[in-house]
């Protein structure tokens, strides 16, 4: 009998084993089945305030313009000038002192580009009423064949006045560029100053803030990645704004050379409208165009002679933009033509002409983060590889995992 009483606990023995692991593995599937549930839940409450963030974040930075679109003014500019900073304390200039001859720099540059075009800018807008008399009779021939059109809006509006005769509404209008420049020149100035503090601090500390975000890496390769991040962004925008830069001066010297030679006046003015309007892709050529169609037909009595000053523009921006351009920047920088629209379009809407030549900059900024810190793959997270749609794993010795390892019958796995 202790021979049974042996064999039977030695029987315990060895089965005794096969129960814990059944119930090991029990406990362990329920603390996977629960860990999975957790990062579900993770998942989409990260998911949901993403999109959250998403949806607010153009409405938030359109109400605080004011505020945002200085700042981010101010950085894509001093982005653009990291390189000349470089420059000059490579030659040992303290950092303070090159990042204001940098901005120095900036403003004589900008300054100049100001006085070309707002001062003939305000001679053309003083004679603009005295001068549509003669765009009328320019664009005679254009409104005879639309006599009918223009007829019916003048009968239409005759009889909307005849009904709100007895009411009169008056609304103060600046009504020269004087009072529309005062206006706005205190708020103007503010942001401008403002911005250019951020510029020179930003330029005054670049270095040592670099310095110190590489050097609080937690490892050697985490600061390698993070520096290559740094110098990309700084040389693919400088680079760009750099070479966009040459490219719109050079073409608004040509047409200011085009419109020397046809006699339309302050050629200078209509050149530098036109490299700052060459900062705006797609769109911005088409502003540019009709505001020299529409200084021809101030300038020239003839309809015909006063189509070749934005002929002159088309036939050379046509050039630039399918020969110059690509062979300069293509070589360097990439972007999606859709993704170019989408951006002119987003910034315009949040912040006007400032956030429409804002677009392409910010657009290389995010590309260039993106491509060297990864994108993220929200199809896949949505649908096939995400933790939101992956089911959970088969508890062990189930039919599919059976099946799995090729295995007949289920029950317990040895």
């Amino acid at each position: 009998m202790g021979e049974d009483g042996g064999i039977g606990r030695r029987v315990e023995g060895t089965e005794e084993p096969g129960w814990i692991d059944s119930l090991l593995g029990a406990v362990n599937n329920s603390r996977q089945a629960e860990a999975l549930r957790r990062d579900r839940l993770l998942a989409a409450i990260a998911l949901f305030a993403g999109l959250g963030f998403f949806l607010a974040a153009p409405f938030a930075l359109r109400a605080a313009a004011g505020f945002f679109l200085p700042v981010t003014a101010a950085l894509v500019i001093a982005i653009a000038l990291v390189p000349m900073l470089e420059w000059f304390e490579r030659r040992g200039i303290p950092s303070a002192l090159s990042a204001f001859l940098c901005i120095a720099a900036f403003f004589v540059v900008a300054n100049a580009a100001v006085v070309a075009i707002v001062v003939p800018a305000a001679g053309w807008f003083a004679v603009l009423p005295e001068r549509v008399v003669r765009i009328r009779h320019n664009l005679r021939p254009l409104i005879e064949l639309y006599s009918s059109l223009d007829r019916f809006i003048s009968d239409t509006s005759a009889t909307f006045m005849r009904h709100s005769a007895g009411k009169t509404v008056t609304v103060a209008t600046p009504n020269s560029l004087l009072d529309i420049v005062a206006s706005s020149a205190p708020v103007a100035m503010i942001e401008l100053f403002f911005a250019t503090l951020v510029v020179f601090f930003f330029l005054a500390g670049w270095t040592r803030m670099r310095r110190r975000t590489i050097t609080s890496r937690g490892s050697f390769t985490s600061a390698m990645t993070l520096a290559r991040v740094i110098q990309q962004v700084v040389d693919a925008t400088s680079a760009y704004l750099a070479t966009i830069t040459v490219i719109n001066i050079t073409l608004g010297m040509l047409v200011a050379a085009g419109l020397w030679i046809i006699g339309l006046p302050t050629p200078l003015m209509w050149g530098g409208i036109v490299a700052l309007f060459n900062y705006m892709p797609y769109i911005g050529p088409i502003m540019a165009a009709l505001l020299l169609a529409l200084g021809a037909l101030m300038s020239f009595k003839d309809a015909w002679y006063a189509a070749f000053p934005p002929l002159i523009f088309i036939i050379c921006h046509l050039i630039e933009a399918n020969v110059v351009t690509p062979s300069l920047v293509a070589r360097r920088l990439t972007i999606n033509p859709l993704l170019i629209l989408v951006a002119l379009s987003f910034w315009g809407w949040v912040w006007g002409p400032a956030g429409a030549l804002l677009a392409v900059p910010l657009l290389i900024i995010m590309k260039t983060i993106l491509a060297a810190a990864g994108k993220p793959d929200i199809a896949g997270f949505l649908f096939e590889e995400g933790t939101l749609t992956n089911p959970l794993p088969d508890p062990p010795g189930t039919r599919s995992e059976v099946a799995g390892r090729g295995v007949d019958s289920p029950g317990p796995l040895a």
